[in-house]
């Protein structure tokens, strides 16, 4: 299955494809949820947020599958003080920043991450992190970047991150044509698609983040940037704004979506089509008989999405035409066209696609279809739940390793776990 054949099996819905827009009440996680994921994935950086205790209960809630190690993370936390400008903020922030740095003489780089209660009194971390760049006489770098969920979603905090590093990429002065692969990637998933690219032939590949917050990509006129990740505009409009040339892609959700993303990669650098099956041939057999298995129990199974990850218009391609599911109704908090540009074509015709949230009249809608399957945010799962209504937390998508071949059947776990929960309890079977 080539990345034509995957277009041609969706109905085209791209000529004028425009999701209804709705506003009002929203019900997001805050961009501080994404330091969980990328502290895990850059090992010389410490995030220290900016915040209330609030903010610090919030990200180690979040975090608490990693309590017994011990985190690269932690909140300057503003008092009441702090918050009536009866004290210098700068001040206890140096203090907070030498703790650090005593406890943790290896790191790096610091990210200081700005909140809500930050940003409302005009707290400006981007003079901070210069100040401290400069008295830690380069030896640790300072950045900062926003996690505030005023304005946000929960995955747009890794956007505002990457955004942030991209004034540091040093040029690059090689004629040699160069891949980035944009969006934090588990190691294990990292590691499979570094493997299928040098068996393609495309060596010069960098990811983007990396393990190391000092090992940062060149970026140049001859670097080709796919995002592996839906939710990173901000970031892609920087690169190209150094030069980088974007590759509209579908995204590595699924055995159709992986293919079709390779497929994409290969061609920007001149490789044929027939070395690209038969490269991707074995994994791409292999992760079809493992979704086979699966496809049964989900086929048929109608589910809806409630804006909240910005991976809900790919998981919806990956369920509707993969799994066989049918879609109800996707939100999604915004819609980017340019980063969504080649997934508009494989969208299912007929669907609700609703940009925003108007929160109330959402959960009429849904209580209204009840779907088999809800897939949202943790505040809203749980009383969606007591109404009988299963429900599959958005947020642990982005914790799993769901991107690539291995990984088709383990994304499709996810959605099949509740409806099997749900029929042990109606037989009254408890595991």
């Amino acid at each position: 299955m080539t990345g034509q054949v995957l277009a041609s099996s969706a109905a085209d819905v791209s000529g004028d494809f425009q999701p209804q827009q709705e506003r009002g009440q929203r019900a997001v996680f805050c961009g501080l949820t994404s330091i969980i994921w990328m502290h895990r994935k850059i090992q010389d950086a410490f995030f220290l947020v900016v915040g209330s205790r609030t903010c610090a209960h919030l990200i180690q809630s979040a975090a608490g599958v990693m309590i017994f190690a011990e985190p690269r993370f932690g909140t300057a936390i503003l008092g009441d003080r702090d918050l009536a400008g009866m004290a210098d903020c700068h001040e206890e922030l140096d203090r907070v920043v030498a703790q650090v740095l005593e406890r943790r003489p290896e790191l790096k780089t610091i990210f200081l991450v700005g909140s809500c209660p930050s940003e409302v009194i005009k707290l400006d971390l981007d003079n901070a992190a210069q100040r401290l760049s400069r008295e830690y006489s380069g030896g640790v770098r300072f950045v900062s970047f926003s996690g505030s969920g005023i304005e946000t979603t929960f995955t747009q905090g890794e956007d505002s991150c990457l955004t942030a590093l991209v004034p540091s990429l040093n040029q690059r002065e090689s004629d040699q044509p160069h891949l980035l692969v944009v969006g934090t990637l588990p190691d294990i998933v990292e590691d499979q698609f570094r493997r299928l690219f040098h068996q393609l032939g495309i060596d010069c590949v960098e990811f983007f983040p990396g393990k190391s917050s000092t090992e940062l990509p060149e970026i140049g006129l001859n670097t080709q940037v796919v995002l592996a990740q839906p939710y990173l505009g901000e970031t892609l409009r920087a690169l190209q704004g150094r030069g980088a040339h974007h590759i509209p892609a579908p995204f590595p959700l699924g055995v159709a979506g992986t293919a079709a993303w390779f497929y994409a990669a290969a061609a920007a650098f001149g490789i044929p089509e027939g070395r690209v099956e038969e490269v991707l041939q074995a994994p791409r057999a292999r992760a079809t008989r493992a979704l086979s298995a699966l496809r049964d129990e989900l086929a048929g199974r109608r589910f809806a999405m409630l804006p909240d990850s910005q991976l809900e218009i790919p998981l919806a391609r990956f369920l509707a035409l993969e799994c066989g599911m049918t879609p109800v109704e996707v939100g999604t908090p915004y819609f980017d066209a340019t980063v969504m540009q080649a997934e508009i074509p494989l969208l299912p015709a007929g669907v609700s696609w609703i940009e925003g949230q108007d929160l109330d009249p959402a959960l009429d809608r849904i209580r209204s279809a009840r779907p088999d399957i809800t897939v949202c945010g943790l505040g809203i799962a749980n009383p969606l739940e007591a109404e009988g209504l299963r429900t599959k937390w958005s947020i642990e998508l982005l914790f799993s390793p769901i991107q690539g071949f291995e990984q088709v059947a383990d994304l499709a776990e996810l959605f099949a776990r509740p409806l099997r929960r749900e029929a042990k309890l109606e037989v009254g079977e408890w595991s």
